[in-house]
């Protein structure tokens, strides 16, 4: 490989929320990587910092040219420059979008288990969350179509979130799924809110379908959500683009996150986007084996030494979902469990609700040593925690 993803990168006492943690754990939770970025990233960043000067920027069109550059290369579909707004990151722009374009007292429908931010974004902007939950079978998901529909009745739901590859199963919707979802959704005038923002992530031999690629009958009544901060380890960067092909709906979305002033770029975000997006190819074709090597690494050692958890096979993202149903229903209790007495510390299920109260989420976007290390970590920890009195 050109690229050293086996390089280990000391991220304690670096402000890291997931290396924020005691001196013997080993922290395989939230969802950003142990691999330092694409080079060509770094130095754009650096050509910004070393000017000095850090006043304010704005958006060129060299950067919507390189998001729509970078969809027709890597997934077969490229948005028309014209449909593409900047933002300040995805979370942030959903809760945009939930304040100006719904009301007080909505219902958000949403497919549980799901990423959990967005459960916080729906509360917190006062409203409701309305899961029509997955159906898991023979460890795999898929939708309850009736209830969804049902759920789309409902006068009160005026959105759906679709998460797009989906977090944390790692399932990735085909294009025959998203075009019922989105013609259902238009049908009962319910507004699809695509968050994307694992779609580069895929497993080798495997692509997503990004929404906005769908036939316009669907697609102009949608808000896709991309960024680069997953795919490159840039989170911080804090930019994101919304896909909008309706005209009308991108003005008012447009509108929605100029009025709460999450529209302005920081310092380092446009020309390491723009970097990401121009030069990053080959970093991530190696990065997505890399990651596969490492999943493929998990599958096995639970197969032949851990009988008693099975880990469900995923098309996308860097994170493993583990049944852990044969030893609990309480996958947070467990979780604390694992953490207390071998120090691993993975993401408990039940934040993801739905029935994520009997898995664990865990990161494989490390260095394959740690991967080996938490592995062997889960395996003392389940032998505690089957033989424990």
């Amino acid at each position: 490989m050109q690229f050293n993803f086996d390089k280990i990168n000391d991220r304690r006492n670096a402000n890291s929320v997931k290396w924020n943690v005691k001196e013997h754990e080993l922290p395989m939770w939230v969802a950003d990587m142990d691999i330092q970025t694409a080079p060509a990233i770094v130095e754009a960043m650096h050509k910004d910092v070393d000017r000095g000067i850090f006043g304010y920027q704005y958006v060129p069109e060299a950067y919507f040219k390189a998001v729509s550059s970078w969809y027709k290369i890597e997934h077969n579909f490229e948005p028309e420059t014209d449909w593409l707004v900047f933002s300040n990151g995805i979370m942030p722009t959903i809760g945009s979008i939930l304040r100006h374009l719904t009301d007080v007292g909505d219902n958000v429908l949403i497919q549980e288990p799901n990423y959990n931010s967005f459960f916080q974004a729906i509360e917190n902007n006062g409203r409701h969350i309305l899961n029509s939950e997955l159906t898991y079978k023979n460890g795999q998901y898929s939708i309850d179509w009736k209830d969804l529909e049902t759920k789309m009745l409902d006068p009160q739901t005026s959105v759906m979130i679709v998460c797009n590859p989906h977090n944390p199963s790692g399932h990735i919707w085909d294009k025959a799924t998203l075009t019922k979802i989105g013609q259902m959704a238009k049908q009962h005038n319910v507004l699809i809110i695509s968050d994307e923002i694992h779609g580069d992530l895929t497993m080798p031999g495997h692509d997503y379908v990004p929404f906005a690629s769908l036939d316009s009958d669907v697609t102009d009544n949608s808000i896709s959500l991309v960024s680069p901060s997953k795919t490159f380890n840039v989170a911080i960067l804090h930019a994101a683009t919304m896909i909008i092909p309706n005209e009308q709906l991108r003005q008012r979305a447009t509108r929605a996150v100029s009025v709460d002033g999450i529209n302005e770029p920081g310092i380092l975000a446009v020309d390491a986007s723009i970097a990401a997006y121009t030069e990053g190819h080959e970093w991530l074709h190696e990065l997505r084996k890399y990651i596969q090597g490492n999943r493929e690494y998990l599958e096995k050692f639970v197969q032949d030494n851990i009988p008693e958890i099975k880990v469900i096979p995923a098309e996308s993202t860097y994170l493993a979902w583990i049944d852990c149903r044969q030893l609990t229903d309480k996958s947070d209790d467990f979780n604390q469990f694992l953490r207390d007495e071998t120090g691993l510390y993975l993401a408990e299920g039940t934040k993801y609700r739905g029935n994520g109260n009997c898995f664990l989420r865990m990161n494989l976007a490390t260095p394959r040593c740690n991967v080996e290390d938490g592995v062997e970590r889960l395996r003392k920890g389940i032998n505690k925690f089957t033989n424990r009195k």
